[in-house]
């Protein structure tokens, strides 16, 4: 039980690698709190793994995360999982996609974090130690991909935020890192690809790019995920950790 009596949030949690990332955590003994903005897939999650609370939650409304991190407990561990993929060039975004995208990708994070991060200091002082974990993408500073301008840096930014949390808490027990996925079979990219012209196409064109040959799974990610919540990695902060299949070796 790597997890055991930790109290941790997950945002996304409906669905894809956050939901898989509740469950995960929850069966390393967690005491997991799920939000979504989509009931229909948050209110299955305790039939999926029992013991798992769950509240609606839209992580681009600052009262409504306000509001609920002054019902909950202290957390030992934050996982910002929300997130969008635009997808085209700088000449295909418009000035409300890159609003929209940075809010939810980036700003989100800010607000969460900000809301969290008093009662995580407080939790440190007791137990030495706590974790917040931004999800952010292979597509970002760590490299470029085409038609990704906006996700990108929206990505980037989420890995600048990671270090910059990172950098202000290292001395009171508070860790912050980055993960940054490859290309991971989940609804969201599901639904890109049945959205391309030729979807057959697109599919194999996600997978060519990662020269283990296949698509991530949620369950690829899953480890990463409780390692940097759990204390073995009580060392590790301000990272931008890869689990990308060797697309960026």
């Amino acid at each position: 039980m790597r997890l055991k009596d930790k109290t941790i949030l997950v945002s996304a949690a409906g669905q894809g690698i956050g939901r898989a990332s509740a469950i995960a955590c929850a069966r390393e003994g967690a005491n997991v709190i799920a939000v979504d903005i989509n009931e229909t897939t948050l209110w299955t999650l305790p039939d999926e793994c029992p013991g798992i609370e769950i509240h609606k939650l839209d992580v681009c409304d600052r009262e409504q995360i306000v509001e609920l991190a002054g019902k909950l407990p202290a957390l030992d561990g934050l996982f910002n999982c929300a997130g969008f993929v635009h997808h085209g060039t700088i000449l295909d975004v418009s000035e409300e996609d890159w609003a929209f995208s940075f809010d939810l990708n980036v700003t989100s994070m800010f607000r969460m974090s900000k809301a969290f991060l008093p009662g995580m200091l407080e939790r440190a002082k007791t137990t030495g130690t706590a974790s917040v974990l931004n999800m952010s993408s292979m597509a970002s500073s760590i490299k470029g991909f085409p038609v990704r301008t906006l996700y990108g840096a929206t990505k980037a930014a989420v890995i600048g935020l990671t270090k910059s949390i990172a950098a202000d808490y290292v001395k009171e027990g508070v860790r912050c890192n980055a993960l940054c996925p490859g290309t991971v079979d989940t609804p969201s990219l599901r639904g890109r690809i049945a959205a391309a012209d030729d979807p057959a196409a697109a599919e194999k064109n996600f997978i060519a790019r990662q020269p283990m040959g296949r698509l991530a799974t949620v369950d690829d990610m899953t480890p990463m995920v409780v390692y940097l919540l759990s204390d073995e990695s009580q060392f590790v902060s301000g990272q931008a950790i890869l689990v990308d299949g060797g697309v960026t070796i």
